[in-house]
């Protein structure tokens, strides 16, 4: 997970190292759902809200559904774990996870200014996104 993780945000954004994600991990609250070598996601679900974490996609598989799959994966996780809300931020730059999250059905709820580190260049945003879980069934995830 480590590299992969290291692999999808190599210079643009914080890298989480082994020992990081093993922390995470060692939280009863915190569950994962993977992809393989593909990718995985971090959500901490503590009932009626989830907050997706990350998702890290191999970037040499990316632009294949594998995000979207794991995000349904993620929606119908923490469903069944009784949230009703899931959670995220994400850099304002990042097109490409907007585009995710707003196919998936994830309002805009807040910004946090220069939130985000970027090496070598300013302070990014970070907008702070919402989506309702509960008129979801399990399985539909991002098509509903």
């Amino acid at each position: 997970m480590a590299q992969i993780h290291a692999a999808a945000f190599a210079g643009h954004g914080q890298i989480w190292s082994e020992a990081d994600i093993a922390a995470m991990l060692a939280r009863p609250v915190i569950h994962a759902v993977s992809l393989g070598s593909e990718g995985f996601a971090l959500v901490q679900i503590v009932a009626p809200e989830a907050e997706l974490l990350t998702i890290a996609i191999d970037p040499h598989t990316q632009g294949k559904g594998h995000g979207a799959a794991l995000l349904r994966q993620v929606m119908d996780a923490a469903l069944a774990a009784g949230a009703q809300d899931l959670f995220l931020e994400v850099a304002a730059d990042n097109a490409r996870a907007l585009a995710l999250y707003g196919r998936a059905g994830f309002v805009r709820t807040g910004l946090r200014r220069g939130y985000y580190a970027r090496p070598g260049s300013a302070f990014v945003d970070a907008l702070t996104l919402r989506r309702v879980l509960s008129a979801q069934k399990p399985g539909s995830g991002a098509n509903s």
